[in-house]
């Protein structure tokens, strides 16, 4: 398995048809829910003040993290930091 610190900033077009915004965020909530009870997706935490979050994502492969990501529904909407993550040294787990 590999681990992934992922920030999401999401950029959701003022102009955007409120139909379109809605269901779009509603896709992105079932998705996003999917993968965490599959436990791909478990840590998820809102940046306080910003449409933003930090995630860290549990999966087999960078190849495979690209996929989850590319799959969100508001990833068009998104800017999106990924960095890999590997056990400290000093770390007793």
């Amino acid at each position: 398995m590999a681990l992934f610190h992922v920030r999401m900033d999401v950029e959701i077009p003022r102009d955007l048809d409120p139909a379109v915004r809605d269901e779009t965020i509603a896709r992105e909530k079932a998705y996003s829910q999917q993968l965490q009870r599959d436990g791909k997706w478990p840590h998820l935490w809102r940046i306080v003040g910003q449409y933003s979050n930090i995630s860290i994502f549990d999966v087999e492969s960078a190849d495979e993290l690209h996929e989850i990501l590319w799959g969100l529904p508001l990833f068009p909407y998104m800017r999106v930091e990924v960095m890999p993550l590997t056990r400290h040294g000093s770390s007793i787990r």
